[in-house]
């Protein structure tokens, strides 16, 4: 390091930079992150949307490092090579200086600068970071909110995981997009089989406690819950029958797997963050971006999951119902798909208990499927629906069960009794709006579906693999990503649009691959 390093002029972008980053931080209203380590710090800022997040780093160094000609480079032009290069100088003047601090704030460039793991510079770098992250994060377990708690483990667990999963990364978003959906989808398991515990304590204690009722009731003893019923709260009450209804011959065969529905409160599933929600879906789906936004905007202020009438519009093959399918999974609720084209109103309203083909409505099977109150129903195809009125249309049997009023009390033919219904979420796609009636436009709330480009091929193909892999009942870290080779062949006949024609062209290379691992 010469003289002229430390004495240099700073240049005028640079120095609105240090300003724009030390007011940023200034009048950063994010308190619970103060008492965090400088690397846990600027992770959450990183992924929690936050202002300025690079700029607010560079003027730290400044005070510290001021007119050092990496932090400049890195401050013009962000990119791996700056980053590495002033994190090194950053490294080599902590060792000369005996200052801890520096230390810290080479590992703050490295988080920002570092993309997904794809040779062993960017592993060496990853793991620096790693390990910087996990060491963090023990030594802030006690002083931090639960929330926020577990948020820096997803984060800290998900960066920890990437180079073991190479094959579910995006390559043109950076390293901490890719730990956030990573650590997302670890955080998902985990939840899913605490949720799976919890839901069968209550389940448990409800057989316990209608037990002892019973056993009350046949002693000719009152119940303490006959003349109330207490719902836990964030439950509803979805159907109700009498004892003897319960009993009744005629409804065995439709009770036999409903019971566990009835006259039992099923749980309301929590709105989940929406930041979370809003990344792990821009990491599937970037071009989707306006849409996601639309669709979440409908849950800011809930506290528990329901989407109003929703209408994805687009032409065919650009992952509308794959993107209303992994709408539902990231918010957490179950998903009951219905084929319009193969639907009417027999079938989706519910059919007598007089037929012999008698069923529930849709609506309730859904929900006696997810085992909450508040499923989604994914239409497919909505404008494909059937026009023949000999057993009703689909589209007039379904505006009974958009409407908040008749769907909280909807007269089932085969239970006959009402259900509330309110709570199912509806999500719909089609192709075209043309074919449908104008009640059924009127009640959903329509938006465009756009089709992916060419510059959307690298965050899709990781989707793309990982679909492909799960079909073939294989782990997806057992699918490698693409080499240079065959991303430039599909690149060169994938012109952007279906997302069809990308699958089979993806499914063809895997194919081949099989063929040259055989003959080898």
């Amino acid at each position: 390091m010469s003289s002229d390093d430390e004495t240099g002029d700073l240049p005028a972008a640079l120095e609105d930079i240090v300003s724009t980053g030390a007011a940023a931080d200034a009048g950063d209203g994010e308190d619970r992150l103060k008492g965090l380590p400088r690397l846990l710090r600027y992770a959450m800022l990183s992924t929690n949307g936050a202002q300025h997040v690079a700029e607010r780093l560079i003027a730290e160094i400044h005070e510290l490092c001021p007119h050092l000609p990496q932090s400049a480079a890195w401050a013009l032009e962000r990119t791996f090579d700056t980053g590495v290069e002033l994190a090194a100088e950053l490294d080599q003047r902590a060792v000369m200086q005996d200052e801890p601090n520096l230390r810290s704030l080479a590992d703050c460039v490295r988080l920002l600068s570092l993309p997904a793991p794809r040779n062993s510079r960017h592993l060496e770098e990853h793991q620096r970071v790693g390990k910087a992250l996990v060491h963090a994060f023990f030594e802030s377990l006690g002083p931090v909110e639960k929330e926020l708690g577990c948020d820096i483990e997803q984060f800290t667990f998900g960066w920890a995981a990437l180079p073991a999963c190479t094959g579910m990364l995006s390559a043109s978003v950076s390293a901490t997009a890719n730990a956030v959906y990573i650590g997302s989808r670890m955080a998902e398991r985990r939840f899913a089989a605490a949720k799976a515990k919890i839901w069968q304590q209550f389940q448990d204690e409800y057989r316990q406690k209608a037990k002892k009722e019973e056993e009350q009731s046949a002693a000719g003893q009152v119940p303490a819950s006959a003349e109330a019923d207490v719902i836990p709260a964030r439950h509803v009450m979805v159907a109700r029958l009498s004892e003897l209804e319960m009993k009744s011959s005629k409804l065995k065969d439709i009770l036999a797997p409903l019971k566990h529905a009835i006259n039992t409160p099923l749980p309301l599933v929590e709105a989940p963050p929406l930041h979370k929600v809003r990344s792990a879906l821009a990491f599937e789906f970037p071009w989707a971006m306006n849409v996601i936004d639309f669709a979440l905007a409908d849950l800011v202020g809930r506290t528990t999951v329901y989407l109003r009438p929703l209408l994805l519009v687009g032409p065919p093959g650009v992952a509308k119902s794959r993107f209303a399918r992994r709408l539902g999974e990231t918010l957490g609720v179950s998903i009951w798909r219905e084929d319009a084209a193969r639907a009417d109103s027999a079938v989706f309203g519910g059919t007598d208990r007089r037929w012999n083909s008698a069923e529930p409505c849709h609506a309730f099977l859904a929900i006696a499927q997810g085992r909450i109150a508040n499923a989604l129903v994914l239409i497919d195809e909505l404008e494909k629906a059937g026009t023949r009125s000999d057993y009703g249309r689909f589209w007039d049997a379904l505006l009974g069960f958009l409407e908040p009023e008749t769907s909280a009390r909807y007269p089932d033919p085969a239970l006959q009794t009402t259900v509330d219904v309110s709570h199912v979420s509806y999500l719909a796609t089609a192709n075209s709006l043309d074919p449908l009636p104008s009640p059924i436009r009127d009640r959903f709330r329509v938006v465009t579906f756009p089709s992916p480009g060419p510059d959307d091929l690298d965050a899709l193909l990781p989707a793309v693999l990982v679909d492909l892999a799960r079909e073939r009942g294989l782990d997806a870290v057992w699918v490698p990503p693409l080499d240079g080779t065959e991303r430039a062949a599909i690149a060169q006949h994938w012109k952007g649009g279906s997302l069809r024609q990308l699958r089979r062209m993806a499914d063809a290379i895997l194919r081949e691959r099989d063929l040259r691992a055989a003959r080898n």
